[in-house]
């Protein structure tokens, strides 16, 4: 049986323009590959509301999981609840227990709960709240989207608070062998091993090193037998290139 899909999708300026480095597609990758959900796509899309509805609906349609980072903080351009609102033509607004979460921690920082702040208690009916045990402002699950904040730590709190509520698959299990040839003398004899193991796949990744050509392969799989086969298959052919 295929592990369940899913898609990412990335929002803000600052990724595009390259202010900011995304580091939560990274995690998100290896933490989905742990419980046996295959990522099957990534989006990155500025801060316009076309551009974002016009994804989540399409990402929706398409993988049974849709995880989005960043846009649902308290400033102007934080639009990603609205935006995931009317993807789904719910209506939206300031809902009372996203209220009294932010309520109730501004009060101990002996903060005002202002506009702006209030801003993150939007939420679209029928959402679940996703908890944040970082900076307590929370995040929301709509049908099969789960809208969580840009910032790695919170996003990283919000992802380990959503996965115990997903049905994984089978983990995915890697092998990295360095083989010190180039992609073109390899191609060929690497082409005869995907095709002899075809229950793996097999991902060839080069490098420049000291003057020296090599690549990375890796074998992948759900199969540990299968990888161990194909890896030491692939360990076989290249004997006097592996280091």
């Amino acid at each position: 049986m295929a592990n369940p899909t899913a898609a990412m999708l990335v929002i803000g300026d600052e990724i595009l323009s390259g202010r900011t480095r995304d580091a939560n597609m990274h995690h998100l990758a290896g933490k989905l590959s742990e419980v046996g959900i295959d990522l099957k796509e990534v989006r990155v899309v500025s801060d316009e509301a076309d551009a974002i509805i016009a994804a989540v609906q399409a990402l929706a349609k398409t993988y049974a999981h849709v995880f989005t980072s960043g846009g649902i903080g308290p400033t102007h351009d934080d639009i990603t609840a609205e935006c995931i609102a009317a993807a789904f033509d719910t209506p939206i607004d300031i809902r009372a227990d996203a209220r009294a979460l932010l309520q109730a921690h501004y009060d101990r920082q002996s903060m005002e709960l202002n506009a702006a702040r209030l801003r993150m208690a939007r939420i679209p009916d029928g959402a679940r709240l996703i908890d944040n045990p970082v900076s307590i402002a929370p995040g929301f699950q709509l049908e099969n989207v789960y809208v969580m904040a840009g910032v790695p730590s919170v996003f990283q709190a919000m992802v380990a608070s959503v996965l115990p509520t997903l049905t994984g698959g089978a983990p995915l299990i890697s092998t990295s062998t360095r083989i010190e040839r180039g992609e073109g003398d390899i191609a060929g004899p690497l082409a005869d091993l995907v095709a002899a193991h075809s229950n793996v796949s097999f991902g060839s990744y080069p490098y420049i090193k000291n003057g020296v050509y090599g690549a990375n392969i890796v074998v992948r799989g759900a199969d540990s037998q299968a990888v161990s086969d194909a890896t030491q298959a692939l360990i076989q052919a290249f004997s006097d290139a592996v280091r």
